[in-house]
């Protein structure tokens, strides 16, 4: 038995996710992210845009991860599987698979968006994409099969992934929620879950981002009923209506359309990754926004609509924008600037149903643009939101179902690392032998 894990990004730290599962002389990549404050920083591009950029000159700013890492594992990769399509797990692969001559194994809206990406830059991905549907294996070799485990999170066709070897399974669980009454898609594979339990699971890699947080994560659900409270119950007669989310919460946005669709507002998209996401949703035939309303994508448009906009009256429309999290050339700090022709007027609403990615940089854009929409006079709403990450008891269900020998905590920084190691030493494991913390560069050897 020679199964080895190599932590290349988002350990103890919050993005840039990269995982090598090493199965004797085979290897698979699990996730080839950005690290999104790192990357706006360079870039000040909406936090959902991928831009075309070198390689050697996003690891030197440390916005993907350092494949050096791997690079005695270069020749072994036989797949790169992203778990679902968040740039933080996905947003590398343009810049970083092609070193590998080995396919990207994805779900059908995973594809779409990577699709998306390379054709919006003009980046040629050298590997073949191969779609794989939720809840589906694929062999990689005589040795490796990779299986999707649908779960739910706040982008749709988000997976687990189980690496099926000789020796046992390696789980990978990143960004999760065990969340059963969701408003897009279905409940999470809790009967796959459980049986990788019983079939044996030599380790779990699991998402640690709240272990620090008591209670389980809040339904979609619940999200939908804030919404439907700052929407539907408060007087906006007269007004104009802004509302700004992740563009690749799909389940989210159909939210806002319907309650949008309820006051009679005519609807309209603004911004390029809007534009991106609401396309791949389409293309894999899980919603289709774009006949819900207009969906402008490039500058030239976005001021065409906007000025029709004022034109007929903001009171009449609906618009949802990029740029939630303050970011400079994002949709709504361009119409707050004015660089986009729009003026905003008194009681205007502007609805964040978002959480600020708590970076300085997330800060500082988010309190700069907050502070011009109040100069205008603007109703701010924030809080109807939740996350599609889970917490404490989220995760310990998940341990409980995987029944693993080990686990490993990712995508968080070390506190909630900590925090993870202390839930699992309650549930029976041991620090350095059975729970393990790994930082970025280190190994995990199973023999």
């Amino acid at each position: 038995m020679a199964i080895e894990i190599k932590a290349v990004g988002g350990y103890a730290e919050v993005g840039k996710n990269m995982t090598a599962v090493k199965v004797d002389d085979e290897v698979v990549i699990i996730d080839m992210g950005i690290h999104l404050p790192n990357y706006i920083k360079i870039t000040e591009e909406e936090g959902e845009t991928v831009v075309k950029l070198k390689a050697a000159d996003l690891m030197k700013a440390r916005a993907v991860p350092d494949i050096e890492m791997i690079k005695e594992w270069k020749s072994m990769v036989k797949a790169v599987v992203p778990t679902h399509a968040h740039l933080d797990h996905v947003g590398a692969i343009p810049y970083l698979a092609g070193k590998y001559k080995a396919p990207v194994v994805c779900t059908p809206f995973t594809a779409a968006v990577l699709r998306a990406i390379c054709k919006d830059e003009k980046i040629k991905l050298s590997n073949q994409i191969k779609v794989l549907n939720p809840n589906s294996k694929i062999k990689i070799s005589d040795k490796i099969t990779v299986e999707l485990v649908h779960v739910t999170h706040s982008t749709p066709q988000a997976s687990i992934v189980a690496v099926h070897t000789p020796y046992g399974a390696v789980v990978y669980a990143a960004d999760f929620k065990l969340d059963n009454s969701p408003t897009l898609g279905g409940r999470p594979n809790y009967a796959a879950l459980e049986r990788l339990g019983k079939k044996g699971v030599v380790v779990a890699i699991i998402n640690s981002l709240y272990a620090a947080y008591d209670g389980k994560c809040p339904s979609e659900n619940v999200a939908k009923e804030m919404l439907k409270g700052v929407m539907l119950d408060v007087d906006s007669r007269g007004k104009a209506m802004i509302a700004t989310t992740f563009s690749s919460h799909i389940a989210r946005l159909k939210s806002i359309v319907s309650f949008g669709k309820k006051l009679n507002r005519k609807v309209v998209f603004l911004g390029r990754s809007l534009s991106k996401y609401i396309n791949a949703a389409a293309e894999a035939n899980i919603a289709h926004l774009e006949k819900e309303g207009k969906v402008c994508r490039f500058a030239r448009q976005i001021s065409k609509k906007l000025k029709q906009v004022q034109k007929e009256g903001p009171e009449k429309y609906l618009l949802i924008v990029t740029g939630h999290q303050g970011e400079p050339k994002a949709t709504l700090s361009k119409m707050s600037s004015g660089v986009y022709p729009f003026m905003f007027e008194d009681e205007d609403e502007v609805i964040f149903s978002c959480n600020v990615i708590p970076t300085p940089i997330n800060r500082a854009y988010r309190e700069i643009l907050e502070d011009a929409l109040k100069a205008k006079g603007t109703r701010i709403f924030k809080g109807a939101h939740v996350s599609g990450h889970g917490r404490k008891e989220d995760i310990r269900h998940l341990i409980k179902l995987l029944k693993p020998e080990n686990i490993v905590p990712v995508h968080c920084e070390k506190p909630a690392m900590d925090a993870f190691i202390d839930l699992g030493i309650k549930m029976g494991y041991t620090e350095g032998r059975s729970a393990h913390q790994l930082l970025n560069g280190q190994s995990l050897k199973f023999e």
